[in-house]
């Protein structure tokens, strides 16, 4: 789910700055992004900006919600997608990371990125960050409600350490390995159900 930079240019300039900056800010990050930048890759004017986000911060929380919207959404259908191919929950989610942290993009989690960088002098956006993951529990909640007990707040926890040792730049084999040993040994799932990961790949966010 990649905003090229043609259709960049089809767009009305409110979605040309957001386009560009969610490529920008999650990329290269968002202190490291200035707002010339943002222009110059978004072909705006400086006045035309201003005029559609008042400053950096209305940019920001504009870009971690269109981030948040985008990547739930690929979250979803990830999960069905490998679900109705016939894998487990487990190997859905296993399936899902993996292409996830697969992408030459890959940067890690926009928000557990925004948080270490802005979280410090901005509660708005730790805030921001907590509904992410709470949607995120939520909707492995509905994948594993089967469980005995909710099972999402658990897995949230879990994928983060895999995102941030994927991030790192740790093998994805490796850290996809150690994931399902960790989710199996928590979740109570007969081992019949479960497959070694891999599956059909549906496109992750950039």
């Amino acid at each position: 789910m990649k905003t090229s930079e043609l259709s960049l240019e089809s767009l009305p300039p409110r979605e040309r700055i957001l386009g560009a900056a969610h490529a920008l800010f999650y990329g290269e990050g968002i202190r490291a992004t200035g707002i010339d930048k943002i222009i110059e890759r978004s072909s705006v004017s400086k006045v035309t900006f201003y005029r559609q986000y008042t400053s950096k911060d209305d940019l920001i929380r504009a870009y971690l919600d269109y981030r948040h919207e985008k990547w739930i959404a690929w979250f979803q259908g990830s999960l069905a997608q490998a679900q109705a191919a016939g894998a487990s929950a487990v190997s859905a989610l296993v399936t899902t990371l993996r292409s996830w942290f697969s992408q030459p993009d890959f940067r890690g989690c926009a928000f557990l990125n925004a948080a270490a960088e802005l979280g410090s002098s901005d509660p708005e956006i730790l805030a921001v960050v907590r509904r992410h993951k709470q949607q995120m529990s939520a909707v492995l909640d509905k994948v594993f409600r089967g469980e005995a007990v909710p099972a999402g707040r658990a897995l949230a926890l879990v994928i983060d350490g895999a995102i941030v040792h994927a991030q790192m730049g740790h093998p994805v084999d490796d850290v996809m390995k150690d994931f399902h040993a960790v989710v199996m040994s928590n979740l109570p799932v007969p081992p019949a159900q479960d497959a070694d990961g891999h599956g059909r790949r549906h496109r992750p966010p950039a």
